[in-house]
């Protein structure tokens, strides 16, 4: 354990130290906790993306609160599918990506491989042009302009993962932060119904084909390809234990991480919802990108207003967009063990967004495009994870049990319905259950 923790920089190396002060007893409450905290507020970041910004702001300008249950549901299932992908790191050592080329036949891993590839892009496309939107917005620069300086910012906050696990950490903590005090003045600008909030985020309620439409939108872009394999690859070996006794401590801190850190992510989500249930839907229900959000919002409620939706847009795709890039260097490392320098990463990452936007496409539509693809390669990892933690070979004691099994079982049939509903609806399939055929 000395020549680990003295391979890392102080304030990792400070981390694993308080990490072992609490499984020997000596560390309790809060500080016993926060040595452990961490990788789900990474994690957590794939869930308040520029995406769910986009999504939350369409569905709350339509239908007002009516669908703030479905984040909530939407929040519940990632919460199961992060803290499996955490078990599975913790328990084995290895990332999903590292335990599919061990268990799986070669063929599907290389098919694996090249999928989740595409998914990586599809989700650098979303966050870096949600950070390049929130630039042009705030000062004026052009979409080429602001991508080029989120490629720059980015990249420098990615080199700090060679100061340690404990840096990154706090620097993407510090962000999500920004981002939900950014709601938190939101709300208090634009302060919502409080009781068709709770009401709404209990019953679910629908109204009609176009919220069920919705509601599936905001499902289908929730549970992240990249977030359940990177989660797993950011706990393998952080903090090592001496026993099973040491590991299912590590496994209960974990779940408490996983809870908290995504249900900051999915108040945020419903802030944002709320903030523009209370502002577009009487009025402005037509509202339906980011760009209309922000040119709609500073008539309604000043510059102040659009300045802080701007600057949470801002931290949530320069976040977004780092941890994007961290994932597709797990996927291409773990898959195939093959590495590439950093820099190449980020800009074969930025290059789809790139042109894009020389194409002239709406950055909104391109939004959308991503999250169809996201949706297509969502199975890839929900399926193989469902598998690898129910087998005992793989997981010895700590396999999922059956009622977990089968909840793991249910919420991936569930999500991925959902998502071939978003698939045909995209593609203009009639579909005679939303009553649009």
């Amino acid at each position: 354990m000395s020549e680990t923790v003295a391979s890392l920089d102080t304030i990792s190396a400070g981390a694993v130290r308080a990490a072992r002060e609490t499984l020997a007893g000596k560390r309790r409450g809060l500080r016993g906790f926060l040595p452990f905290a961490g990788p789900a507020v990474i994690a957590s970041v794939a869930y308040v993306d520029p995406g769910n910004f986009a999504t939350n702001i369409q569905g709350g300008a339509q239908f007002g609160y009516l669908l703030l249950w479905v984040v909530v549901l939407a929040n519940a299932l990632a919460m199961l599918f992060q803290a499996m992908s955490a078990k599975l790191g913790i328990v084995t050592g290895q990332s999903l990506p590292q335990l599919c080329r061990t268990h799986f036949p070669r063929p599907l891993v290389i098919a694996m491989w090249l999928a989740s590839e595409v998914a990586a892009m599809a989700t650098d496309l979303a966050e870096t042009l949600g950070a390049a939107i929130g630039l042009s917005l705030l000062f004026g620069l052009n979409l080429v302009t602001g991508l080029l300086i989120t490629f720059a910012v980015t990249y420098a906050i990615l080199l700090l993962q060679g100061r340690g696990f404990r840096t990154i950490e706090v620097v993407i903590g510090a962000f999500v932060a920004v981002i939900g005090l950014c709601y938190v003045a939101q709300l208090a600008m634009a302060p919502p119904d409080w009781g068709a909030f709770l009401f709404h985020s209990a019953v679910p309620q629908l109204a009609g084909p176009e919220s069920v439409v919705l509601a599936v939108g905001v499902v289908g872009a929730t549970v992240m390809p990249h977030a359940i394999y990177l989660h797993s690859s950011l706990v393998q070996n952080r903090i090592p234990a001496a026993n099973e006794a040491e590991t299912r401590r590590i496994l209960a801190f974990s779940n408490r991480e996983v809870v908290i850190a995504l249900g900051v992510a999915g108040l945020v989500n419903m802030a944002m919802m709320a903030v523009a249930a209370a502002v577009f839907h009487v009025g402005h229900a037509d509202v339906a990108s980011i760009e209309t959000a922000y040119h709609t919002l500073v008539p309604l409620l000043g510059a102040a207003a659009g300045v802080v939706f701007m600057v949470a847009l801002l931290a949530s795709g320069l976040s977004s967009s780092v941890v994007g890039t961290m994932a597709g260097q797990v996927i291409m490392q773990d898959f195939v063990g093959f590495r590439i320098p950093l820099w190449v990463r980020r800009l074969a990452t930025m290059l789809p967004a790139l042109a894009v936007v020389a194409a002239g496409v709406a950055p909104t539509d391109a939004l959308v495009i991503s999250q169809v693809v996201l949706s297509l390669v969502l199975p890839v990892p929900m399926i193989a994870l469902v598998v690898l933690a129910g087998r005992a070979d793989v997981m010895g004691r700590f396999a999922n049990r059956r009622r977990v099994q089968a909840a793991a079982i249910a919420a991936t049939a569930v999500v991925l319905g959902l998502n071939i509903v978003l698939l045909l609806q995209t593609a203009g399939v009639p579909i005679p259950l939303l009553g649009n055929g």
